[in-house]
């Protein structure tokens, strides 16, 4: 039988232990965010539905992106028992320089559209945190300004080749000069992918004011004030603007780009130069005999082709055959830091994160993109811990398993379903 007393007031008081309200609205917004899923709720609450969709989106049916995502969800860990893990150490080398964690902020165009902070907000969160930035040739603050907001940290630079080779050329040495240690040379965009979310919202580069935004403008006053009270946006590369992303892209890129233009580059390049968006085993070892410094496994966040390969997926085949030769990252789909972790047992040196980055941006500005960061550091902390692992080096292949969920029609198979046809 239970024995009952009167409560005890000590005791009652001891429960009755109020936590002192915070009354920083961001701080308690942010930190109600224990998810990168989270931060996209409260991204999608605080900014306008053309440039939310802009950001979230990607090509066609979104399949791409969709199943990069579910390629990162489709995987089992196998953990080592009674290895004790107390003190994990996250840091690595990439590109022959330090990083603080396994991944870095990926390109971004238009990213002050997003939240008028912008590329400065990554690049100082990314100094904070011994992270590198990459700036986008479509970002939208200057390579100088980029360098400004993270004077002693790791600046990267993503280069399109555009029609006019000039304007290329020159950001390659505006780059250099400001110290940037590493080129990605994009690869994937020959033209603008069908971005169906922008067209459907009539999104446009600079904001059109029509009846649809004003009424979406409404209950997120604070955007527009931003974008209204804050210096006009300026691009890295596109003297003028006006049209949709696509119009602009298809305007400024040139389809007939080759290894002939990444042989110019390489020749005035003075730092680390890898290749954006490679996206099978062939092209992987083509590249590497031609000399760059690395490659990055990824389909543009499933912005350009839909129904491109998975990154993830692609990433053991590629690590076998190039791996020893060189250095090989991924990007596409990370939501999460076991995503990173699986990313790095299975071969890759580093991770890239964007609309992962983009999330925290619209979410808080710059503290949001310290809470993405933080975000991700405990996960890959935690992550690594469970499995038993104290550093990124001890992470193996054995410690992950991709599980099936598309698998390729066997050739067999695909000629007798020809022959039915027939």
């Amino acid at each position: 039988m239970v024995t009952r007393q009167l409560p005890q007031v000590g005791e009652l008081l001891e429960l009755m232990q109020f936590k002192k309200p915070d009354l920083n609205l961001k701080r308690r917004r942010l930190e109600s965010a224990l998810t990168i899923d989270d931060l996209r709720v409260i991204a999608k609450r605080r900014t306008p539905k053309a440039a939310f969709d802009y950001t979230d989106g990607a090509a066609e049916g979104e399949l791409s992106l969709e199943r990069a995502r579910q390629a990162f969800r489709d995987i089992e860990f196998h953990p080592d028992v009674l290895r004790p893990a107390a003190d994990v150490d996250t840091s690595t080398t990439i590109l022959g320089g330090p990083s603080a964690l396994p991944f870095g902020i990926a390109p971004t165009g238009f990213t002050r559209l997003m939240q008028t902070e912008g590329e400065s907000a990554g690049a100082g969160a990314a100094a904070a945190a011994g992270i590198p930035f990459t700036l986008s040739t479509l970002g939208t603050t200057s390579i100088e300004d980029v360098r400004r907001a993270n004077p002693t940290g790791r600046n990267w630079f993503q280069l399109y080749v555009m029609r006019d080779r000039d304007i290329s050329y020159g950001l390659v040495e505006r780059a250099a000069k400001a110290g940037f240690d590493t080129l990605q040379f994009t690869v994937d965009t020959p033209i603008a992918g069908a971005r169906l979310r922008d067209k459907r919202n009539g999104f446009s580069i600079p904001p059109q004011l029509t009846v649809g935004t004003i009424v979406n403008a409404i209950p997120r006053p604070w955007w527009w004030i931003d974008f209204l009270t804050t210096p006009k946006l300026e691009f890295a590369s596109l003297s003028t603007t006006g049209g949709t992303v696509g119009e602009l892209l298809n305007a400024a890129m040139d389809p007939t780009i080759s290894y002939d233009d990444l042989d110019v580059i390489r020749s005035m390049w003075p730092g680390k130069l890898v290749v954006k968006g490679v996206q099978n085993v062939e092209d992987s070892k083509r590249l590497i005999d031609a000399g760059v410094d690395g490659i990055i496994l990824s389909n543009h966040g499933g912005r350009q082709l839909d129904r491109a390969p998975i990154p993830f997926h692609l990433l053991p085949h590629v690590v076998r055959e190039v791996g020893a030769d060189a250095t090989v990252m991924v990007d596409t789909g990370i939501m999460n830091g076991a995503d990173i972790v699986a990313s790095v047992a299975l071969g890759a040196k580093f991770t890239l994160i964007g609309r992962a980055y983009l999330y925290g941006l619209m979410a808080g500005g710059r503290a949001g993109v310290d809470r993405t960061i933080a975000i991700l550091r405990t996960e890959i902390e935690r992550t690594m811990a469970l499995l038993g692992v104290s550093s990124l080096d001890e992470l193996e292949p054995r410690h992950v398993t991709q599980l099936a969920r598309l698998v390729p029609v066997s050739s067999s198979t695909a000629q007798a379903a020809a022959a039915l046809d027939a």
